[in-house]
């Protein structure tokens, strides 16, 4: 019980205080009928000592402390946040606000904890981005650069809270020396007042304006303080011992002490059963430092009684803040198996394998999730902070290894791409400037069609070759088009003139010969194709010429192989002159399933006929295996043209 010691004056009547310990003594010796009792006491007297003084001590240090600089006792009233929590933009912000309190001090445990919490996160984005740049850019000689705009603002503002710390840190340093020498100076003053010379009125008032001084003399070096203190208190002690030649005016201040410690104790009382024990606490520092630096000693018949109820009601509160202690720990105890939870899920996404782009998105957003829920979770016991946070970066940098590992093999890929698009784009702009439509526009069509197959490439490139490509397309379609426009012109003439021809073509007259007939048939189809293509949409008028035409064949007495036959050759000629490969293509298809099931169907007929030829009344049955004959030879013919009108279409490949 050094505070108690120090803080009451022992021989205040006169007698030593030695005679108290040795009847404590006496009585402890006589209680005791063996060794073994004797220690059990003696432990747990020292135990219950040592729980008393571990209180007083936490006092002590906090006051020794916030007395070397007032404005620490401020920091209280602005809550101490987990700024783990906090995200980079929030964190500046509470900087910002932070920065402007005038009282520098009163803020320095916040702006730590907020620096702390800022680097963090902030090492931890640069690590990550570093990591994606060296994924993505291989060579070596390219160094890596990242800057947040952010991280300027954090260190203007935190600079703002430096330098305005300095220069407090410069006028305390020397505020601190000039109190510690007005104090110095008083405690020897003290030293001079006990003189038998001087009347005893004036000085104790002397002594009372030394106190007051004493008061108001400021703040000191906080490793001075109980040094300092406990010089003061001893002389004041021993200017108490001096008194004893005045008992009354000694006994009316012991009183005046007596009453003020019992009002401490009052609200120390009220304080015990307060529910804020952070609240609770800081007002007892605040009572302790009034009892020890504000009020004098009390009588010695009080001395003890008043200080072990004092100092056990300090226990009580200390106690209950050690709970609060231990339920914070519970809670940072939590957070560390929430957090370990989370590096485990990080940990198996690093190990996941997707193979697309997408898919990998979604892993990076899970991941980013879990990232802002370890910042969320709030802290964790100090002794496995640094562990806990370095697991957390290996789970991620591993995860972002695995997830870079892929995007390499992308790049390849990406990079063959490239080099097939930038293919096209020469072939593209190769084909751009020529007529030759007929020949390009196929070409220029598939090249389109291979681009829009290949996948992504470099984006740093993919803008670029991809307009390179689309003008080079757009330059040979607007040329296309261009040449469309005049051939519609021609086509629109080419219409005007075969409508009015077809009036010549009704006019027309077969004389009866045939050969000058089908010469002057076959002019009129010459004539007619010479006129060229017609617009598409008017192309109903090559039907109307159709019609006049197989009128004319079917009054000819030709054969129906050679009316076929000049009919398709027109509507071939038709066709041709179009540019339509399509419906050239559809129609050779159409012939040679024709063929087949012309050929399918003779083979029918001639099963047919085998069957009745091989039955007993065969001659019966003759009248139907004529007609089948008959048929059969239908067939055949038929089959012979649509043979002819297929080698005519594969000529026509062939020219």
């Amino acid at each position: 019980m050094l505070e108690e010691k120090n803080d009451n004056l022992h021989e205040a009547d006169g007698k030593s205080g030695i005679e108290i310990n040795d009847s404590v003594t006496n009585e402890a010796i006589e209680v005791s009928d063996s060794e073994d009792l004797v220690s059990e006491t003696d432990n747990e007297f020292e135990k219950q000592e040592s729980a008393h003084q571990e209180a007083l001590d936490v006092i002590t240090n906090s006051n020794a402390a916030e007395s070397e600089d007032e404005t620490l006792k401020e920091r209280h009233d602005i809550p101490m946040q987990d700024y783990n929590t906090f995200s980079l933009d929030a964190l500046v912000d509470e900087l910002k606000k932070l920065v402007n309190i005038d009282k520098v001090m009163s803020v320095k445990d916040h702006i730590e904890e907020i620096k702390k919490a800022f680097l963090l996160q902030y090492h931890h984005l640069i690590e990550e981005k570093k990591e994606e740049f060296l994924a993505s850019n291989p060579d070596p000689n390219e160094e890596f650069e990242y800057h947040l705009p952010l991280k300027s603002k954090f260190d203007e503002y935190y600079n703002v809270f430096r330098e305005k710390r300095n220069a407090h840190f410069k006028h305390l340093q020397t505020n601190l020396k000039t109190n510690l020498d007005a104090r110095l100076a008083i405690v020897e003053e003290l030293k001079e007042l006990i003189n038998p010379q001087e009347n005893i009125k004036d000085t104790l008032k002397h002594f009372n304006e030394l106190r007051e001084r004493w008061k108001n003399a400021g703040a000191i070096p906080k490793d001075k303080y109980n040094h300092v203190w406990n010089n003061y208190h001893f002389h004041v002690e021993n200017f108490y011992d001096y008194l004893h030649l005045d008992r009354e005016a000694r006994d009316l201040d012991f009183k005046h002490n007596l009453e003020l410690k019992q009002k401490i104790i009052a609200r120390v009382e009220e304080l015990v059963n307060d529910a804020d024990v952070s609240k609770s606490f800081r007002e007892l520092q605040d009572l302790h430092r009034i009892w020890k630096e504000e009020i004098g000693p009390v009588s010695k018949e009080h001395r003890d009684a008043i200080w072990n109820q004092f100092s056990e009601l300090t226990k009580k509160i200390h106690d209950k803040r050690e709970l609060l202690f231990e339920s914070q720990r519970a809670n940072e105890q939590k957070n560390l198996e929430i957090k370990k939870e989370i590096i485990a899920k990080i940990e198996v996404l690093g190990s996941e394998k997707v193979n697309s782009h997408s898919q990998w998105l979604v892993q990076i957003q899970k991941v980013e999730d879990l990232r802002n829920e370890f910042f969320a979770a709030g802290k964790v016991p100090s002794e496995v902070n640094e562990e806990t946070w370095a697991a957390f970066k290996t789970a991620v940098r591993n995860f972002n290894a695995f997830k870079n590992s892929f995007y390499k093999d992308i790049k390849k890929d990406q990079n063959d791409n490239l080099n097939k698009k930038l293919a096209l784009v020469a072939k593209a702009k190769e084909l751009q400037e020529s007529t030759d439509f007929p020949a390009t526009t196929p070409i220029m069509k598939q090249i389109q069609e291979e681009w829009k197959q290949i996948g992504h490439v470099p984006k740093k490139y993919s803008d670029k070759i991809w307009k390179e490509f689309k003008d080079a397309c757009n330059h040979y379609f607007d040329k296309l088009k261009e040449h469309k426009s005049e051939e519609n012109s021609e086509e629109v003439v080419a219409f005007d003139n075969k409508k009015t021809y077809l009036d010549t073509l009704r006019a027309f007259q077969l004389t009866g010969d045939h050969k000058t007939d089908l010469d002057a048939i076959k002019a009129h189809i010459e004539t007619w194709k010479g006129f060229g293509k017609v617009p598409f949409s008017r192309r109903h008028i090559e039907g109307k010429f159709n019609k006049i035409l197989d009128a004319l064949f079917e009054k000819l007495s030709l054969s129906k192989k050679e009316s076929e036959m000049m009919r398709f050759a027109n509507r071939i000629d038709s066709l041709t002159d179009s540019n339509d490969t399509r419906k050239l293509d559809n129609e050779k298809i159409f012939i040679m399933r024709k063929i087949e099931e012309v050929q399918n169907e003779i083979f029918q007929l001639e099963n047919n006929i085998q069957f009745f030829t091989n039955t007993k009344n065969a001659k019966k049955e003759n009248s139907i295996v004529t007609e089948v004959r008959k048929n059969i030879a239908i067939h055949k013919e038929s089959l012979e043209v649509w043979k002819d009108k297929l080698k005519q279409l594969r000529n026509l490949g062939q020219e």
